[in-house]
């Protein structure tokens, strides 16, 4: 899989995704909210170590430089 993700959004994602985590454990969001957000923090800090989205690919989006046409991974 090639990068399809720029570092400052892999970033945001993560970030993202640790804060929901954390409002999950410490109870400021709870029941079937709660879980779906904490599901949704899972795939946001996979992805945002992979460096890549399939629903970037799905729609042809690109955040990473690409250099002599080829993504920042090579």
């Amino acid at each position: 899989m090639k990068k399809n993700m720029g570092k400052i959004d892999a970033v945001i994602r993560i970030i993202i995704g640790a804060v929901l985590a954390y409002l999950f454990y410490n109870n400021y969001i709870t029941g079937t909210l709660g879980i779906f957000l904490l599901s949704l923090s899972g795939v946001l800090v996979i992805t945002g170590f992979m460096g890549w989205c399939p629903l970037y690919r799905l729609f042809g989006l690109r955040t990473c430089e690409v250099k002599n046409g080829l993504t920042e991974d090579h």
